[in-house]
């Protein structure tokens, strides 16, 4: 059986639309991602921490109630859990504020069981975060020598900007160290002061990895891969009640499709077929449209029942 481990951090999401709060659920965005898949009957597993109170009870009751082993989930002793609040403008898209009572902590955990072509989720600062790094570097190495698939979102927030010469190494290293990356337009604006696929994947991505996924908001997908592989893909327009998860989604059903058209980190490295690639974008376009549906940050259960699969 196939499994997909998550390496990213936990907050309470409350959410905001014209000032007034309407909801807090639990999030994070390797964490959406893996409730989704949880949810499509995927295994899933968290390396993760959180704080010592009431919010990190929930977080950690509601990754088992969406069947994800929370074993590796770090709980701080004498730490608040982080909070994300998330302000809803009139295109439901969200501005953010975060608070974290444990910048210095230390995340400590055994690694789980990985096996050839498991998948291994990561990124955001998390990712490149200098107080993990050792930890978060070290289990990636693992992984990959035990032929996981690596998959990397950048997702780098503008929060973070004054930082982005302090995090360059870590950010290189993770691109070397996956198999497929995806980024946005706005994480390669800030990251490199560049703004389209073409310029990014050639200066920055394509010495380290040669799969690469460009999103930018409502404009197309574009892709660069291995063997000269370019492809466009226009977002289809749907109501959306929230954005929050829209992104972490679109991960989700990407890994989603790996399982589900049995894909191997060989068939990764040899090249996919453009039909492949079609169906992968199409599955991570599926989840991320179907998240942007409700205000909570990933998938229905009753969606992921529809579309579940029994690995």
């Amino acid at each position: 059986m196939r499994k997909v481990i998550g390496i990213g951090e936990t907050v309470l999401d409350i959410i905001f639309k014209d000032d007034q709060p309407i909801s807090a659920v639990p999030g994070g965005s390797v964490f959406n991602g893996l409730v989704s898949l949880g949810r499509s009957g995927i295994s899933t597993s968290f390396i993760s921490e959180t704080g010592n109170d009431r919010v990190g009870q929930r977080i950690i009751r509601f990754l088992q109630e969406n069947n994800i082993d929370s074993t590796n989930v770090n709980i701080h002793k004498n730490s608040k859990s982080p909070l994300s609040l998330a302000f809803l403008n009139d295109k439901n898209d969200a501005e953010y504020v975060f608070y974290k009572d444990h910048p210095n902590d230390k995340l400590d955990f055994a690694y789980p069981e990985v096996n050839k072509d498991d998948i291994v989720m990561f990124g955001s600062f998390y990712a490149v975060n200098p107080v993990i790094r050792p930890q978060v570097a070290g289990f990636l190495e693992y992984a990959k020598s035990h032929g996981a698939i690596i998959y990397y979102d950048v997702n780098f927030r503008s929060s973070h900007s004054n930082e982005v010469m302090k995090i360059t190494p870590n950010l290189l290293e993770n691109l070397e160290f996956a198999d497929v990356v995806r980024g946005s337009n706005e994480d390669f604006g800030i990251l490199f002061k560049r703004h389209d696929a073409d310029s990014v994947y050639r200066a920055d991505i394509s010495f380290y990895c040669h799969n690469f996924i460009y999103t930018q908001g409502a404009n197309p997908i574009e892709l660069r891969a291995e063997g000269g592989i370019r492809g466009e893909y226009a977002v289809e327009k749907t109501e959306t009640v929230s954005t929050i998860g829209a992104g972490d989604n679109f991960n989700a059903g990407f890994v989603y499709g790996l399982i589900k058209y049995d894909i191997s980190k060989k068939d990764i490295a040899q090249g996919l077929s453009k039909e492949q690639w079609d169906n992968l974008i199409a599955c991570a376009q599926m989840f991320s449209a179907e998240c942007c549906k409700s205000i909570n940050n990933y998938i229905s259960w009753e969606y992921g029942e529809k579309i579940r699969i029994n690995n």
